[in-house]
């Protein structure tokens, strides 16, 4: 990259804002599960919207290649650029300001470096929540969450990320800026073109800012750990609590015994939250805009039914705000704990939640007999029919051996998940990890709708080249 090109860079957005020291540059270019390393010319943070488009102009006119990078929390290799060293990365950490909260409105504007913990915190001071929660929240940012059309343990209840932007700000390929920042529920004036940019991964325009839904902050939760004997019964029991609480669920998660012990294995002060193990457990969270313990009453009187049912054969209810904490643990830290198993493969899948069960029963018997040993640890948003199958390497087996079956093994669980009416990526996008499976898996008319968008909003392809869809 030309000498020239940088010092205009630095001229836009500060000395400080640019940095191509290899050593300081580093922590940007590796994906967090280590399956992707790129190379840049230089890592830039702009500081504001009119500095990010000052910027792609420039890239437009000089035909650079611009990789957008929130809190490189992705899991897909969105955020990471490729081997040429051609790219600049452009991270939006610094853009991090809280731009205005209408209480009256019920919304919340931000910039996008905005971390997800900073957004859910801007919304409680006024006694709002913004839903969308992840275990990553304290990093992830909210341009990567709705340019990725981030998932979390609320959807059943709230909906995806794309279900909670009002309005957004896009930064197009040639530098101009496109000002959706409207807050308004109704907008019924042509094309919903911020839902173009939601979901596309910095592929045809970047976000720069959201007006963000909110609602009213629950006063009152109930949490609950239950045992159940099987999958079928986990998605019986949903339905049960949902009958029996007006619909008051928002969160449902699928958990298994392998899971639960892994987690208890490996991450301090985790404890086993029954006395005794059963082979499935799920996590149920009721929330309600009334004070007081009646909604531990009513999961209570539900999972009363449910044992009669023998839907559930044991449930603990959370006392208190640790105990509550502490259950949420046990489902947040089941990805870490897997690291310390050794290597493994995963999956982030959906099928229709009357398909789970099918799902899991032919997922899981066919990577075991494909391959004795594995430990496959299944578990996520039953509610919303959003299942992390992920894989364990056996035991005996050599953890570099087993990670190179990754696409053997992708094929077998996505050709079940997709022979069930289901999709190969329910909440962390298509990046460069699944880019060439979609596109054998897409028809033709939607890979060339989407390769027409591309060519239109990024006729010279320098936003974020080589993922989601090749052109």
């Amino acid at each position: 990259m030309s000498a020239e090109f940088l010092a205009q860079v630095r001229t836009i957005v500060g000395d400080s804002a640019v940095t191509t020291d290899a050593t300081d540059m580093a922590p940007y270019l590796e994906e967090r599960r280590g399956l992707y390393f790129g190379k840049a010319a230089a890592i830039v943070r702009p500081g504001s919207t009119e500095e990010v488009a000052a910027i792609m102009k420039l890239a437009h006119e000089t035909d650079t290649i611009v990789v957008p990078q929130g809190g490189n929390t992705g899991l897909v290799g969105g955020q990471t650029p490729d081997q040429s060293g051609k790219a600049i990365i452009l991270n939006l950490s610094r853009m991090n300001a809280v731009r205005s909260l209408d209480v009256e409105n019920n919304t919340l504007s931000v910039d996008a470096g905005v971390t997800l913990a900073a957004a859910q915190e801007a919304a409680a001071s006024a006694a709002r929540l913004f839903p969308l929660s992840l275990a990553s929240e304290g990093t992830c940012q909210i341009g990567g969450n709705l340019a990725t059309n981030a998932g979390g343990t609320a959807v059943l209840h709230y909906g995806n990320a794309r279900d909670l932007v009002l309005g957004l700000e896009i930064v197009l390929a040639d530098g101009r800026i496109w000002n959706g920042m409207r807050g308004l529920r109704k907008d019924n004036t042509g094309y919903d073109l911020k839902q173009i940019f939601l979901g596309s991964e910095g592929t045809l325009g970047i976000i720069t800012g959201a007006v963000l839904k909110l609602f009213p902050a629950p006063r009152s939760r109930a949490t609950a750990i239950a045992a159940v004997p099987t999958p079928a019964a986990a998605v019986s029991l949903l339905r049960h609590v949902e009958a029996e609480t007006g619909g008051a669920i928002t969160s449902f998660e699928l958990i298994p015994r392998i899971g639960i012990e892994m987690v208890c294995t490996h991450v301090p002060d985790a404890r086993d939250p029954l006395s005794a193990p059963s082979p499935w457990y799920v996590l149920v969270e009721l929330s309600s805009g009334s004070n007081g313990d009646e909604l531990n009453a009513l999961l209570e009187t539900s999972f009363a039914g449910a044992i009669e049912r023998e839907l559930v054969s044991d449930a603990v209810i959370a006392q208190s705000d640790t105990q509550r904490a502490a259950f949420w643990q046990v489902r947040e830290a089941m990805s870490d704990a897997q690291r310390h198993e050794g290597g493994s493969i995963k999956h982030d899948v959906s099928v229709p939640i009357s398909n789970i069960t099918r799902f899991l029963e032919r997922a899981i018997e066919a990577v075991q007999s494909d391959l004795p040993g594995i430990r496959p640890v299944p578990f996520g948003h039953l509610g919303d029919g959003n299942i992390h199958f992920n894989l364990s390497q056996p035991m005996a087996m050599d953890t570099e051996t087993f990670l190179a079956q990754w696409t053997h093994f992708n094929q077998i669980v996505h050709g079940i998940a997709l022979d069930l009416n289901g999709s190969i990526s329910a909440e962390h996008g298509i990046g460069q990890l699944k880019r060439d499976e979609m596109a054998e898996l897409k028809s033709d008319v939607e890979l060339d709708l989407m390769r027409t968008l591309k060519r239109t909003l990024d006729p010279k392809g320098l936003l974020n080249p080589g993922k989601v869809v090749s052109v």
